[in-house]
C-alpha cells in the first residue's frame, strides 16, 4: 500500500522550485482523487534536483509517481531536456514547466512524450494536482496495456515454440496445417483459425483446414477474391496483396463491411489475415479470430508473420520431399528472348541446333551439359565466349557431327535454386530455328499461375508456351533409382549426376575426376569420398534384387494432353 505521492521536481531556479512545492501543498486536499495500485496517497513527498544529471541520477535509484521538469536546466536545453529524462524514467510520466515565454512549445513536448504541458505563470494547486491526477491515471493505464501486451507475446512466443516444432516433425502439409491451426486456438487468444486456399475456376478464396475453441463457426463460408473492395475481406486482401492484413474492430471499420456481414452473430471482434508463402510462391492465407478488440498489435502481427514465414519454408521442403517419389510431374515449357542471342542467331542462320540435357546446381554456381550439331567447335567456342551469360563454355568431345559441351554460368543461379526450393528442376532447353525453349517441371498438382510467375519473375523474357503433365510408363522403379532418391546424400547426389553429365563415365573420359571436382568447388578426395559412398549403395541394391530391368525408353509418358501457356 502506498501512502505518499513521490513527486521529482527538476528545477534550477529556486525561486520557481519553492513556488511548485508550495502550489502542490495547496492541491494536497485532491489527493483522495489519485489512484496509486488501488490506494490514494495521504501526502505528497517532492525530491527536488537542479540540473539534468542530478535528476538522472535521482531516476535511477529510486521510482517516482510523477515528474515536473523545466526544460531550461544549467546542462541542458528545449525539448532535448525532455527526451532524455524520458529515456530513463521508463512509465514515470513527466509534466513540463515552461516560461511564458515558451507557451508555443506544448505541442512538440507532447509529441515528445510528455504527458501534460503547465506554464508556470498560470498554475494553481487545483490545476497542477489535476495533471497530476490525470498524468498517473493515463500512465496506469498504459502500464496495464503493457502489462497486457507482454502477456499476450509471452504466450504466443510459447504457441510459436509448438508451430515451430509442428513444422519440424509434421511430413504432410495437411498435418502440418492442422497442428497450426489446433494450436493456435487451443489457446485463449484465438476463437476461430483456418488456413485457406484460391480456386482459380471460381476466383474464391476457401477454408481448407479449421480449427475453432468454442461452438462458434464460419461453416463453409467462402470468401471472393477480387477488386470490388466492399465485398472483400482481409483474408483475401492479404492473399492478393501477399501482406498482412488485420481489422482491430469488426463492428466499427467501415473498411470491411463484408467482414461484419460474415461474423454477425459470431463472438469475434478482431481478424488477422496473413499471407503463407516463401520465394515467390503463395501457399494460402492464415486467418485468426479473437474476442478483443484489442488484439493483433503491431508486436504480435510481427511474430505471426514471422511463423508463417516459417510454415511457408516447411511446405517447400515438403514439396521438394514429395517431388522424390511422385510418380506425375508438370512440365512447362518456355521462350526465352534475350539469352544467348548469338547462338539462338546461329541456329537461324545455319543448319545447327544446340540442346541442354543437364542443369545442376552447385557451391559455386550453375553447370550446363549438352550437345551441339552443324557447327564446328571452333565456331561454337568463339560464339559463346562473347556471351555474358557464360563464365565459361568449353567443348568436351565430338563424335561426328555432334558435339558435347560444358557450361558454367552464376546468371542461371537464381532460376535454378528458386525452381528447386519448390520441388522443380531445370530439365532440359533447346535452341533451334532461331528460338531458344526451356523445359521446367515441377510436382503436379501445384499452382500453375504461380509456378509460371515464378519461372518468368527469375528469368527475364521467358514467355510460357506449353503445359504438360506426364507420368511414368512403368510405376515400379528399379532399386537403382529408388536408392539414387531415398538413400544417396544431398552431396552424393550432386557428385554423381555431375559426373555423368560431365562425361567422367565415357570412354575415353571427357572430364578426369580432378575436373570434376574443380567444376563442384571440392578437392579430388572429397569428389572420390561422395562418388565411391554413391557407387556402393547403387551397386548394393542392384547386386541384392533379382529384378534386374533395363528400357531404352523414357520414365515418362504424357498422360495430359499439352496445351499452351494460356
Amino acid at each position: 500500500m502506498t501512502d505518499e505521492l513521490d513527486v521529482l521536481l527538476v528545477e534550477d531556479d529556486a525561486g520557481d522550485a519553492r513556488v511548485f512545492e508550495e502550489l502542490l501543498r495547496e492541491g494536497a486536499d485532491a489527493l483522495d482523487q489519485i489512484d496509486l495500485d488501488g490506494s490514494s496517497p495521504e501526502r505528497i513527498r517532492t525530491h527536488r534536483a537542479s540540473t539534468l544529471d542530478a535528476g538522472i541520477d535521482r531516476l535511477t535509484q529510486a521510482e517516482f509517481d510523477v515528474i515536473l521538469l523545466d526544460l531550461d536546466l544549467p546542462d541542458s536545453g528545449g525539448c532535448e531536456t525532455l527526451v532524455k529524462v524520458i529515456d530513463q524514467c521508463g512509465f514515470t510520466p513527466v509534466i513540463v514547466l515552461a516560461d511564458p515565454d515558451d507557451r508555443d512549445l506544448g505541442v512538440d513536448v507532447i509529441r515528445s512524450g510528455a504527458k501534460d504541458y503547465l506554464v508556470k505563470d498560470e498554475v494553481t494547486g487545483d490545476g497542477l494536482l489535476r495533471a497530476v491526477r490525470h498524468a498517473v491515471e493515463e500512465t496506469h493505464r498504459e502500464r496495464a496495456r503493457h502489462r497486457e501486451q507482454l502477456r499476450s507475446l509471452n504466450h504466443l512466443n510459447r504457441i510459436g515454440q509448438d508451430v515451430t516444432h509442428a513444422v519440424i516433425t509434421c511430413s504432410t502439409r495437411e498435418e502440418l496445417e492442422r497442428a497450426v491451426c489446433d494450436r493456435f486456438v487451443e489457446s485463449d487468444a484465438y476463437q476461430f483459425a483456418w488456413i485457406g486456399e484460391l480456386h482459380q475456376p471460381t476466383d474464391r478464396l476457401s477454408p481448407r483446414v479449421t480449427a475453432s475453441s468454442d461452438s462458434a463457426d464460419l461453416g463453409d463460408a467462402t470468401i471472393p477474391v477480387g477488386y470490388d473492395t466492399a465485398a472483400e475481406g482481409p483474408e483475401s486482401k492479404a492473399l492478393r496483396a501477399r501482406d498482412s492484413r488485420v481489422v482491430r474492430d469488426v463492428q466499427s471499420d467501415p473498411e470491411y463491411r463484408a467482414v461484419r456481414e460474415q461474423l454477425e452473430g459470431q463472438p469475434y471482434r478482431s481478424v488477422a489475415a496473413l499471407p503463407i508463402a516463401y520465394e515467390g510462391v503463395c501457399y494460402g492465407v492464415l486467418a485468426l479470430y479473437a474476442g478483443s478488440a484489442a488484439a493483433f498489435s503491431t508486436d504480435e502481427t510481427e511474430i505471426l508473420e514471422r511463423l508463417c514465414d516459417a510454415v511457408g519454408h516447411a511446405l517447400a521442403a515438403i514439396e521438394r520431399k514429395d517431388a522424390l517419389v511422385e510418380d506425375t510431374i508438370l512440365q512447362l515449357e518456355f521462350r526465352v528472348d534475350g539469352v544467348a542471342a548469338p547462338l539462338v542467331a546461329l541456329t537461324a542462320d545455319h543448319e545447327c541446333a544446340l540442346d541442354i540435357t543437364s542443369v545442376i546446381r552447385t557451391e559455386s554456381g550453375t553447370l550446363v551439359y549438352g550437345r551441339v550439331e552443324g557447327v564446328s567447335a571452333a565456331t561454337v567456342e568463339d560464339i559463346a565466349a562473347e556471351i555474358a551469360f557464360f563464365d565459361g563454355f568449353e567443348v568436351q568431345s565430338a563424335d561426328g557431327d555432334e558435339l558435347k559441351f560444358e557450361a558454367t554460368t552464376t546468371a542461371a543461379d537464381a532460376l535454378v535454386t528458386a525452381v528447386a526450393e519448390h520441388g522443380g528442376r531445370v530439365a532440359s532447353g533447346r535452341i533451334r530455328d532461331g528460338e531458344f525453349r526451356l523445359v521446367v517441371e515441377f510436382p503436379s498438382g501445384r499452382d500453375k499461375r504461380q509456378l509460371v510467375g515464378l519461372v518468368e519473375h527469375h528469368c527475364p523474357g521467358s514467355t510460357i508456351q506449353a503445359q504438360r503433365t506426364v507420368q511414368r510408363n512403368e510405376p515400379d522403379v528399379s532399386d537403382a533409382q529408388s536408392v539414387f532418391r531415398d538413400r544417396l546424400t544431398e552431396k552424393q547426389r550432386e557428385t554423381l549426376e555431375t559426373a555423368f553429365a560431365a562425361g567422367y563415365f565415357d570412354w575415353p573420359r571427357a572430364n578426369t575426376g580432378e575436373e570434376v571436382a574443380a567444376q563442384l568447388g571440392i578437392s579430388q578426395a572429397t569428389f572420390s569420398q561422395h562418388l565411391r559412398g554413391a557407387e556402393r549403395e547403387l551397386f548394393a541394391a542392384l547386386f541384392a534384387s533379382d529384378d534386374e530391368a533395363a528400357s531404352g525408353e523414357s520414365n515418362w509418358k504424357s498422360i495430359k494432353p499439352e496445351t499452351d501457356g494460356d
